[in-house]
């Protein structure tokens, strides 16, 4: 009897905002769906902003409005035979339950269906639907405010939600973003040590100002970094090791 093909839920997720989960999820799943050739969507369920959402209909636009991305989108869709990955709007409550049905009705099964949840742990079924992931990435930025709220959420999921063994969660991997690659501060060492000592993960992997890149959406412009129907240019993401972060993402939700 053949084995279904088991996808594998992944949510960026952080109480706090402004560290990068949604840009996250998106260069994430527009790296391994259209660079990389996995099958992916994605669930928008960060009430009310929706970043997702409001990012596809800006792509969408900024495609139409420029020849040269106009172009490649073309070239992709020609090359690799697939259509933009879906972004479904649903709210944290039930939303697992909803993905499980998307599933079932698709011709194809997906490799990753990524979920970009709530910041604030007292949303309706926030801590259900992250019960239900195998995968969860913390963006963490040195910053005390952020730390604090980072390591609280953190420890939340480690001592709490996976201890209850009704859970999915294989790993949570926190890991440093907008890191100033000219200077070695010494706040990161005494913060991984911190994170050692809570017995939580920190990546290897380092993105430096890699949402400093705002994506540019002129009609002039000519490289993409953050779209969900375009995967993030090789250049940029070398520049601020997306690159490297990438390679160990996949490693570790391949485990």
């Amino acid at each position: 009897m053949e084995t279904k093909k088991k996808t594998v839920f992944i949510a960026f997720s952080s109480q706090k905002g402004g560290v990068g989960k949604s840009a996250f999820t998106a260069l994430a799943a527009s790296t391994l769906h259209y660079r990389l050739g996995y099958n992916v969507a994605v669930y928008d369920c960060d009430f009310p902003q929706h970043s997702l959402i409001k990012m596809r209909e800006r792509d969408m636009k900024s495609i139409m409005e420029n020849e040269l991305f106009k172009r490649m989108a073309y070239k992709q869709f020609t090359t690799i035979n697939k259509k933009a990955y879906p972004i479904l709007q649903h709210g944290a409550e039930g939303v697992l339950e909803a993905a499980h049905d998307f599933m079932d009705s698709l011709p194809v099964p997906l490799d990753f269906l990524f979920f970009d949840l709530p910041g604030t742990v007292n949303t309706p079924g926030i801590l259900s639907a992250l019960a239900g992931m195998n995968h969860i990435f913390t963006p963490i930025i040195a910053d005390r405010v952020v730390m604090e709220s980072t390591l609280v959420f953190s420890q939340l999921m480690k001592d709490v939600i996976m201890k209850r063994g009704e859970n999915c969660i294989e790993t949570i991997n926190l890991f440093w973003n907008q890191v100033d690659g000219r200077e070695r501060s010494p706040l990161y060492d005494i913060y991984n040590r911190l994170i050692d000592e809570l017995g939580l993960s920190v990546m290897n992997s380092q993105v430096t100002g890699s949402l400093r890149f705002r994506k540019d959406s002129e009609a002039h412009a000519k490289t993409v970094f953050r779209s969900t129907l375009l995967p993030p240019d090789e250049k940029l993401m070398k520049a601020c090791r997306l690159d490297e972060f990438m390679t160990e993402f996949i490693r570790t939700v391949q485990l």
